[in-house]
């Protein structure tokens, strides 16, 4: 299995925009993230149950399981954005730098800040490549054109975009390909300088060679920031992740389905000597 290389700095960001006046730090490896029980429900649905594991910063962390098992569900949990979806709602605690990001004095927004997002399918807005990154940072209030050209390139260069597209920055986004759509989507997301970046199947609606260049992109990411990502492709999850967390889906005494963390460690260990005999079984093919 081929991973990513630890990032050697340490990393300062403060975490004002959550609630805090606390300045966090943290070092490769440190767990950015935890959930602890957490589960999740839209209405009396219990679509999720008892989750509990860390997000290690500047580490990938890839989700994985059969459809249905509430890994995507888990990884919309990390930056509310289940809160868009009526009827749903979270217990247990999900923290970021040890501060509740479902607690009452916390602002979704601000936490989305924080914690980006890239969706399963490319969704660049129906602007320029130029706007679409600079959308985020004018937001957040960024004026001046000299500023926002230096975010703008930045981002595109960290998306390993903008050799691609430095010379067509007035083109529309949606006139790029399947896979520069989506290295857009990820420039525009770390634009607005998020710690973590969560991934829904981003890969799923590429070919090879884009999915390759996006895996690539991956590994180089994780030097800044802190990935998890869900994918169908176990291949894929060997490949770019640190750790990895199966899900599957169990029914209860009512035959009700639920998802369940089955288990979560190194990655190289989950692949090659799983502690569960469920996770050995859908890893080999044997259910799933």
């Amino acid at each position: 299995m081929t991973t990513p290389e630890k990032a050697p700095s340490r990393t300062v960001r403060p975490t004002a925009g959550l609630g805090s006046a606390a300045t966090s730090v943290s070092a490769p490896g440190e767990p950015v993230m935890d959930l602890s029980d957490v589960s999740v429900f839209y209405g009396d649905f219990e679509a999720v149950r008892g989750v509990s594991l860390p997000i290690r910063h500047n580490q990938i962390t890839a989700m994985i399981g059969p459809s249905g098992c509430g890994k995507s569900t888990v990884l919309r949990s990390l930056n509310r954005m289940n809160d868009l979806v009526a009827g749903a709602r979270v217990s247990g605690s999900i923290t970021y730098h040890g501060q509740d990001i479902y607690a009452p004095n916390v602002d979704p927004i601000q936490v989305r800040r924080h914690i980006g997002m890239v969706f399963q399918k490319a969704n660049p807005f129906p602007k320029s490549i130029y706007d679409n990154v600079a959308y985020g940072p004018r937001l957040n209030g960024v004026k001046r054109r000299a500023e926002l050209d230096d975010i703008v390139e930045e981002a595109l260069t960290g998306a390993a975009l903008w050799d691609e597209v430095k010379d067509k920055m007035k083109t529309s986004g949606l006139a790029l390909s399947g896979g520069q759509q989506q290295r857009l989507c990820i420039a525009r997301a770390i634009a607005v300088k998020p710690e973590v970046i969560l991934m829904d199947e981003p890969c799923s609606a590429l070919d090879p060679i884009a999915t390759s260049k996006v895996e690539e992109l991956m590994f180089r990411l994780a030097e800044d920031y802190t990935i998890v990502i869900v994918t169908h492709n176990m291949q894929q999850a060997a490949r770019v992740s640190h750790y990895t967390a199966f899900f599957t889906a169990e029914v209860d005494d009512a035959g009700v389905r639920h998802g369940r963390l089955v288990e979560f460690d190194d990655t190289e260990k989950i692949f090659t000597n799983p502690a569960e005999q469920r996770t050995e079984d859908y890893i080999t093919g044997r259910f799933g």
